[in-house]
């Protein structure tokens, strides 16, 4: 489904939500956190957007870092992906894709919290699975993944929270094993009630 506005009559026809998180210059293409290898994933985050945005009950949502000058988060990670700069952008890849999809600005390390987010997955009435993939992993996934999970059962809403692997990438780097972060943060969430597919559309398994 193209969705443009936060029209609630629209938000409550969706039964499936695409989540693509951070796919944005600053993690992938120029920046102090941007790392080459996520542009590994973005075939299949296109590859899902496409079937989202074909299917008539299912949506597609961008998340973007867009931070304060004086984030606080700043005082845990180098400064990034200042709102209205480059960095903040999506990937030219899908950049298109935007004016279909919601689009939410957050300025932590959890989507959930983004302005307008709550609100909206509150709305949306119909909703049976919740589908994550983009970056990165041991992050902005896992944090948002468990929170969503943990908001679904609060107020026993039978929805899955899947994480597309395929589509979910973290960083080498030092002290920062990707293989073996990607593994155990995998894990994590599977341990929190998170279905795990190695390629959305085709074979679901649980840990």
């Amino acid at each position: 489904m193209k969705i443009n506005s936060k029209n609630i009559e629209a938000l409550r026809k969706i039964k499936r939500l695409l989540i693509v998180v951070d796919m944005i210059n600053g993690f992938v293409r120029k920046g102090a956190l941007a790392h080459k290898e996520v542009a590994e994933i973005i075939p299949e985050n296109v590859r899902l957007v496409d079937s989202f945005i074909e299917d008539s009950d299912s949506a597609v949502c961008m998340v973007r870092d867009a931070h304060t000058k004086n984030a606080a988060e700043f005082k845990t990670f180098p400064e990034h992906c200042l709102a209205g700069t480059y960095e903040s952008e999506l990937v030219d890849e899908l950049k298109e894709y935007e004016k279909d999809s919601l689009v939410y600005l957050k300025n932590s390390t959890n989507f959930v919290f983004a302005p307008n987010f709550l609100e909206d997955i509150k709305n949306m009435d119909n909703l049976e699975e919740v589908v994550l993939n983009g970056c990165l992993t041991d992050y902005c996934i896992k944090n948002g993944a468990i929170s969503l999970k943990n908001l679904f059962d609060q107020d026993n809403r039978n929805i899955n929270v899947i994480v597309d692997e395929a589509g979910v990438t973290t960083f080498d780097g030092e002290g920062h094993n990707r293989e073996k972060v990607q593994r155990s943060s995998l894990d994590d969430m599977a341990g929190n009630g998170i279905v795990l597919v190695k390629n959305y559309g085709s074979e679901i398994w649980k840990r």
